[in-house]
């Protein structure tokens, strides 16, 4: 029992050492692992919606990996992977009326669509997780969750956010100057 013990606990610091090496590598490693890409573009929309500018770097990541061109099997579209419908309805609520869905390719109008939005999903629900979980799964389903007291009910969806946190973590360290952290 007492051999099985030792080796249990071996294997958990093991794995804790790897876990650290895996998420704690060099500066260089994280920038090819985790590019950053449309600087000003980000730091421009943080500004401008009073967002942190490595969380929004790290939606972007998570969307869409940077990818201006970026189109899921949903008909979401660009950096921050917004659909056309929810696109077009900022564009009115901010002054557009010209909207067209070949703007969403545009990397300046998707960061700024998004960036709005996801201002308003901080406004509205106070905390970010709870805003991440209604930018991936939508407003609908989180209210509906709040309603019922419960969490956020998609595994993909808390995936989604616990992998947002985990790269603006990377961001904020890895980016600082470029983001206008220090």
């Amino acid at each position: 029992m007492r051999r099985l013990l030792v080796l249990l606990l071996g294997l958990a610091l093991l794995g804790g050492v790897a876990y650290t090496v895996w998420h704690r590598q060099p500066e260089f490693v994280q920038r090819i692992r985790y590019p950053l890409r449309y600087e000003a573009v980000v730091r421009g929309h943080a500004k401008n919606y009073d967002l942190d500018p490595s969380l929004l770097a790290a939606v972007i990541y998570t969307e869409s990996r940077f990818n201006a061109n970026a189109r899921s099997q949903a008909g979401a579209i660009g950096l921050m992977q917004l659909l056309p419908d929810t696109a077009q309805g900022i564009a009115v609520r901010t002054g557009g009326n010209k909207f067209v869905v070949s703007d969403l390719y545009v990397p300046e109008l998707n960061v700024r669509y998004g960036a709005w939005y996801l201002r308003h999903l901080l406004d509205r629900y106070g905390d970010e997780r709870t805003a991440l979980a209604a930018y991936h799964a939508g407003q609908g389903n989180v209210d509906e969750w709040r309603k019922e007291g419960v969490g956020i009910q998609f595994p993909e969806t808390r995936s989604y956010v616990d992998n947002v946190e985990q790269v603006k973590a990377i961001y904020a360290e890895t980016y600082a100057k470029e983001l206008g952290l220090r």
